[in-house]
């Protein structure tokens, strides 16, 4: 997974940097934006979309549900609604798996 969990430490990001985070497009964000109750960022009174902690979060199960699952947009909207703490929890099990990984994986150099 491409997100770069670190970049959280902010209160607000642009969504420059949430693209970033994802490796996506903002174009790709700003549809999903749309296509997403789920995904409501706060706006500058410039317009500018204000994503927080929790919006990242949405915007993780939106991007695991359609690039990594490949679900279509209607079904990982069906999937939202009807099991987002399911959805929730099997991401948190990827992710420390993910980690997992990565400590083994280097602690394998490690003993080259």
């Amino acid at each position: 997974m491409p997100f770069k969990e670190k970049e959280i430490e902010k209160q607000y990001h642009s969504i420059g940097e949430v693209a970033a985070m994802f490796q996506v497009a903002p174009s790709l964000i700003r549809f999903w934006e749309s296509e997403f109750e789920v995904l409501k960022p706060k706006k500058s009174k410039k317009g500018n979309r204000l994503f927080s902690k929790a919006d990242i979060e949405n915007l993780r199960m939106v991007y695991h549900l359609v690039k990594e699952r490949g679900y279509t947009i209607q079904g990982a909207r069906e999937v939202l609604k009807n099991r987002s703490v399911q959805t929730k929890d099997k991401m948190e099990i990827v992710k420390s798996l993910e980690k997992i990984r990565e400590f083994l994986v280097s602690l394998k150099s490690e003993l080259k």
